[in-house]
Formats: C-alpha cells, structure tokens, sequence
C-alpha cells in the first residue's frame, strides 16, 4: 500500500467520525429545541458555531496531513541522497584499487599503493639520475599508468590528490626527512619532464617525505635495509565528491 493510499484512508475515516458526530448533534439540538421553544433560536445558533468549528478543524486536519505527508516526502528524498552519496564514496574507493597491479601494491590498512619497483639512490643523493635506465623507464611507465586511471576519472567528473611520498633507510642521517622530500620532488620532476602532467585531469599533486619513520617500513628496519629508500603513492578522492553528488541528486529530482 502506498503512503497515498493510506494518507487517503485516514483522511475518509476520520471525516467520516467527525460527520457521524455533528448528526448526532443536530439530532440533539433538534429534540432540545422541540421540548422548549423559547430556547430555538439559541440552539439554533449554537448548532451553527458548532458547525463552522467543524469546518475549522476539518480544515487544520488536513493541512496537517499535507504538512506531514510533505515533510515525509523529504525525509525520504534525504536519505535516498544521503545513500547515493555513500554509494559513490564506496565506488570511488573502490576504483582506486584498479590501478595497474603491475606496477603498485595496494595496502588496504593504511589505503597507499606502493610503488613496485626497487629504487636506489646513492648515500645522501637525491639525484635522480642514480637509478638505473631499466628501472627508470619502469618508473615512467607506472607515472603513465597512474596518469591513465586520473584522465578516466576526470571524465566521470571525480578529482583526487596524488601524494608522493619518499622514505630514506634508517641511518640516522640527520637530513632523511628533506631528503626523502627531495627524492619524491625527483620522481615528481621526472614524470613532468617526461610529458605526464597530472594537473590536466584536474589532479593535485602533492610531494612530501617521512625520512626513516612513516608507516610501511620493510623490515628488518636498519641502516643496511635499502628497501626503505622508496616511494609510497597516495590516490586519495577529493571532499569535494559529497557536494558534488549531492548536487546530481538534486538535479535529478
């Protein structure tokens, strides 16, 4: 049964009662007028105020009805918005997964991909050109994959943040967090200089370093353990995705 339907129904029935009981009304009046006649006019007129007083709360009842039906219909469109929302939320996160496995490893605890591909700078050396030829051509084909997944996205409308993020080893260096910096600025400036310009799909790109702390950190975690000299990747949805779906609900409605 649709709220229509039953909103309709509780309408008929209480008019019904209320018609019910202004006939009963009447007949009362009426008898009371016939046992005494000097007292019609006044009975007459009480049945009349009783009248229009049905009227008026017939009246409110009713727009109390629409009131509640309407903000009924509100609620309900609310959270029909609210569960698009998170269904888009969910779709968005969920497509960050499908970048290409060749090339990162996705975390699920701490949401990071991590970037499959070993990379070795000399002590101290932010350089990029420390990195083997075979590895950087690697590099640049996982900066083209990362590239691809942020242009499809842009056409669905749907914005991230990339974050590069570099580690260093544990060596007690006491520059690793600028120089995990300037590592991640170099991949950074590698793909630029390469021709993957990551703002075009509307993408911010954010370079940061956490030297020899951070989460993920491949044991065992010391200073002969080069595997901590590497990138960790962020794809993380813009805030802006709620306003825009809840912009989309709304124009659909």
């Amino acid at each position: 049964m649709t709220h229509d339907t039953i909103h309709h129904s509780s309408l008929r029935n209480i008019r019904n009662y209320y018609s019910d009981c202004f006939a009963l009304l009447q007949i009362f009046i009426i008898n009371m007028a016939k046992g005494n006649k000097k007292e019609s006019f006044f009975w007459t007129s009480y049945s009349d105020l009783m009248t229009s007083l049905f009227f008026v709360m017939l009246l409110l009842f009713v727009l109390t009805i629409i009131s509640l039906r309407n903000t009924l219909i509100k609620v309900e469109g609310e959270k029909i918005a609210t569960e698009q929302q998170i269904d888009k939320i969910r779709e968005i996160e969920d497509a960050v997964h499908s970048i290409d496995p060749e090339w990162f490893r996705y975390d699920s605890v701490h949401k990071k991909h991590i970037l499959n591909i070993d990379v070795a700078f000399h002590k101290g050396s932010a350089d990029i050109t420390d990195i083997p030829q075979s590895t950087l051509t690697r590099l640049l084909k996982a900066g083209a994959s990362i590239h691809n997944f942020l242009e499809k996205a842009n056409k669905n409308n749907v914005k991230y943040l990339l974050i590069i993020e570099g580690q260093a080893s544990r060596d007690n260096y006491p520059l690793n967090d600028e120089l995990s910096y300037r590592r991640a600025l170099a991949l950074s400036k590698f793909w630029e200089r390469n021709n993957l310009d990551f703002s075009s799909s509307g993408c911010e790109v954010i370079v940061s370093g956490s030297g020899q702390t951070g989460t993920l950190r491949v044991p065992p975690d010391n200073a002969t353990n080069p595997a901590n000299q590497r990138f960790l990747i962020h794809v993380v949805p813009k805030p802006g995705i709620i306003e825009a779906s809840k912009h989309t609900y709304t124009t659909i409605k």
